[in-house]
């Protein structure tokens, strides 16, 4: 029987040199391949607060760990306050961003010279995801995480009081935050149906994009539309195989330092959503 060459990385396990996919052992493979994350936070992730809908950079970084290897580039088509672009880059990768709303560029610019972040490797691109996405070379791997649909404009009044400066958000609701104004945001669609056809729209154009036998992750949870819980993910699937995506599986990431509130309470079952989905595909 042929040998399988291996070669020894440290404490951390066997690296097998027929791994074209990530820079990972065995060992850290493994730990990756469970259905569910903890999600963990960082002080770098702190001034990312002041956008309405963050992700954390930890997080970012075990799915760009499994999903490229170093040099690679990653994709991020609505990038906001640019915690793909910190992660890719502090894992020696190459990153594209996108992203409608300048201010978010902005404060991305100011998260990369506070946490002195190599921009040699970002390309962060202002402009629409449905055009900019025609215009970008090949990638190796998509990671994001789109709007939610119009659920910062609904009736409940936007975000949670403002506690980003300690590096988190909780309490009462205290005013409507949303991405933007413009009509071609994501965020601003009339419709659930809207929404999934044009980020089916976007997907397409990035799918296009991707290199062959390689992945992408979309980072959303379920929420309500006209006040009625809508199975997100089972939507976002579909429209992804449509497309020609594999879908591969889905990570729970969970939130559990998010507030507990008594949406339905005494009358009805409401949830509390304490976890993002990360749905996993693979282009064939």
């Amino acid at each position: 029987m042929k040998s399988v060459e291996v070669e020894e990385v440290n404490t951390t396990g066997r690296y097998d040199k027929r791994n074209k996919l990530n820079d990972l052992t065995g060992k850290e493979w493994l730990k990756l391949t469970k259905s569910f994350l903890m999600s963990e936070k960082c002080s770098a992730d702190r001034d990312a607060f002041a956008h309405p809908a963050p992700f954390l950079i930890k997080d970012v970084q075990k799915m760009i760990s499994l999903f490229t290897k170093k040099d690679m580039t990653v994709l991020d088509p609505f990038m906001g306050s640019g915690t793909t672009a910190i992660a890719a880059a502090m894992m020696d990768r190459k990153v594209i961003g996108i992203d409608l709303n300048k201010s978010y560029i902005d404060l991305a610019c100011k998260r990369f010279e506070k946490n002195k972040i190599n921009t040699g490797n970002i390309h962060y691109i202002h402009g629409d995801s449905l055009i900019e996405t025609k215009n970008i070379t090949n990638v190796d791997y998509i990671i994001t995480s789109p709007p939610y649909h119009n659920i910062l404009k609904n009736d409940s009044k936007g975000l949670r009081k403002d506690t980003s400066s300690k590096g988190y958000r909780s309490g009462s609701r205290t005013g409507v935050e949303y991405y933007s104004d413009l009509e071609n945001d994501l965020g601003n669609q009339e419709s659930y149906a809207d929404f999934l056809i044009l980020f089916q729209r976007i997907m397409k154009n990035c799918y296009e994009k991707l290199n062959n036998k390689k992945y992408c992750s979309i980072i959303i949870s379920d929420f309500t539309v006209d006040k009625k819980e809508i199975c997100v993910q089972s939507d976002i699937v579909k429209l992804m195989q449509n497309i020609g995506f594999e879908f591969v599986g889905t990570i729970v990431l969970l939130q559990d330092n998010k507030p507990l509130y008594p949406f339905g309470y005494p009358f009805a079952f409401k949830i509390n959503h304490m976890h993002q989905n990360i749905i996993n595909f693979r282009k064939s």
